[in-house]
């Protein structure tokens, strides 16, 4: 299992910057619970251990909002502790299909497509989005 911050990582590794392919805090946010959420689908197993959390503007996880806080709304930098080789290749292949599909994607756009899906919808505010409803909706959105 991972580590949220690695994973946050390996996400904001994969945006391009000089290609106007930016990561604000609140896009990593919605990556992350779509990795969380398609790993459980997948491997009945959390992809990391923090919680996601479902706040305001759709799910969070906490420890990784607070990291990068201090960036606003502004693009979070390239992170210089990065290794590739931390990452198993099962791991990686499923991250770079989330960014694939996801990360085209701007943070207000994600957020509402995860205003639209139950686990947020379903989840009080500022109340755990559980690792049994995420895997349950995410296995409804495998492609068979």
């Amino acid at each position: 299992m991972y580590n949220a911050l690695d994973i946050a990582k390996y996400f904001i590794k994969l945006a391009s910057p000089e290609e106007e392919d930016f990561i604000t805090n609140l896009k990593l946010q919605k990556l992350l619970y779509y990795a969380q959420g398609f790993y459980l689908a997948l491997h009945k197993k959390p992809l990391f251990s923090e919680q996601v959390r479902a706040w305001q503007y759709g799910p969070v996880v906490t420890e990784v909002y607070y990291n990068y806080k201090e960036h606003s709304v502004n693009t979070i930098p390239q992170p210089d502790d990065f290794d590739i080789e931390q990452y198993d290749q099962e791991t990686r292949e499923l991250l770079d299909e989330v960014y694939e599909v996801y990360g085209q994607y701007t943070a207000p756009t994600l957020m509402r497509f995860t205003h639209k899906e139950l686990p947020w919808k379903t989840t009080l505010i500022n109340e755990e989005i559980s690792h049994p409803l995420m895997k349950e909706y995410f296995e409804t959105q495998l492609v068979k």
